[in-house]
C-alpha cells in the first residue's frame, strides 16, 4: 500500500534518550508533515510520532537514522510503523508549525495570515520533506548570528551548503539582496528551496543545486563567497572545513550549526586548521553555533 486509505494516515515511532530528542525529531521531520514528541513516565525514554501521507521507505529511514546516529554519537532507535485513523490533517499540521521570532527574522508557515510584525523580515515557508522549519534551535542560532552580522556587514557572495528548506537561503537574500547558490546533497530540498524562494518572492535571487559538500563544480566557478552558512552535523563539517576555508574570501564569515555542545571545541580546532578564526560561539538548547572570520 503506497498511500494512507481512505484518509488514514502512516505513523512513525520510536523512543529516544531526552538529550536525543531534538535531533532524531528534526530527522522525522523529512518523511513526516507532522512530528511530536512525548515524554515517557520515567523521563529516562521520550517517544517520538510523525504522520504521513504516504507509506514511509523503511530501509531509507532506518538507514539515515543509523547514519545519523554515527554522525551524533547517539544509538540508532527502533521504529514502528502503524496506520492510524483519519485526523484533521490540516489542524494538526498549523498547530505544529507556529510563526516563531529570531530578532529581526519571522517565520511563518503559508498559512499564517495575521499581520506580519513590523520592523521583521518575514520568511515564509513549508519545510515539507526538507530540514528547516525555523523552529530548531540551530536554525535559530544561525539566524541570530546572521541577524548580528547584517548590523555591521554587507555581503555580495552568499553560500548555503547543506539548504534544507532554503530557510537561511532566502534570509540572506532578504537581508541583503544578494544572490545566494544554494546547495544540498539531498535532491527534494533543492527542490523545496526553489520552491519556498519563489514563496518569498526572491526566485531571482536564490539559486539552488544538488552538491555533495562542495564537489559541485558550480561552487568554486561561482567563488569565493564572503558569507558561507553551514547548518549540518558536526561529522560532515569536520571532513569539509578546509574545503570552506578554501571557499570563504579574505575578510569573509561562515556561520556553521547542527553542532551540540559537546562537539563546539572540536569544531573550533577543525576550523583553526582550515584558517579560521572564532568570532562568536553561542548556544540554544544543547546546540552550538559557531562564527568564523577568514582574516586578512
Amino acid at each position: 500500500m503506497s498511500g494512507a486509505a481512505r484518509g488514514f494516515l502512516w505513523m512513525i515511532a520510536c523512543k529516544v534518550p531526552p538529550d536525543a530528542v531534538d535531533v532524531f525529531e528534526e530527522y522525522l521531520r523529512q518523511y513526516c508533515g507532522a512530528v511530536s514528541s512525548i515524554i515517557g513516565a520515567k523521563e529516562s525514554q521520550w517517544r517520538l510520532e510523525g504522520l504521513s501521507e504516504v507509506e514511509p521507505d523503511r530501509e531509507r529511514v532506518e538507514r539515515g537514522a543509523r547514519a545519523l546516529a554515527r554522525d551524533t554519537g547517539f544509538d540508532a532507535p527502533s521504529f514502528k510503523y502503524d496506520l492510524v485513523p483519519p485526523i484533521n490533517w490540516v489542524a494538526e499540521n498549523l498547530a505544529s508549525f507556529p510563526p516563531i521570532r529570531w530578532e529581526r527574522y519571522f517565520v511563518h508557515g503559508s498559512h499564517y495570515d495575521e499581520a506580519i510584525p513590523g520592523g521583521t523580515v518575514p520568511l515564509k515557508l513549508d519545510a515539507g520533506t526538507a530540514f528547516g522549519s525555523g523552529e530548531h534551535p540551530t536554525t535559530g542560532g544561525c539566524l541570530l548570528a546572521l541577524d548580528k552580522l547584517a548590523k555591521r556587514h554587507q555581503f555580495k557572495r552568499p553560500l548555503d551548503v547543506g539548504c534544507g528548506s532554503g530557510i537561511l537561503s532566502i534570509a540572506s537574500a532578504k537581508t541583503w539582496g544578494a544572490p545566494v547558490l544554494a546547495t544540498d546533497i539531498d535532491p527534494e530540498s533543492v527542490l523545496v528551496t526553489k520552491a519556498n524562494a519563489h514563496l518569498n518572492g526572491v526566485g531571482d535571487l536564490v539559486s539552488s543545486t544538488v552538491s555533495d559538500g562542495y564537489k559541485n563544480r558550480r561552487i568554486a566557478k561561482n567563488g569565493p563567497y564572503d558569507l558561507i552558512t553551514s547548518n549540518i552535523l558536526a561529522r560532515p563539517l569536520a571532513k569539509m572545513a578546509k574545503s570552506l576555508g578554501q571557499q570563504l574570501a579574505v575578510g569573509g564569515f561562515a556561520v556553521i550549526s547542527g553542532v551540540v555542545v559537546r562537539d563546539a571545541q572540536w569544531m573550533v580546532t577543525s576550523h583553526r586548521m582550515a584558517g579560521l578564526h572564532l568570532v562568536e560561539h553561542t548556544t540554544l538548547k544543547g546546540w552550538s553555533t559557531l562564527v568564523f572570520h577568514r582574516r586578512q
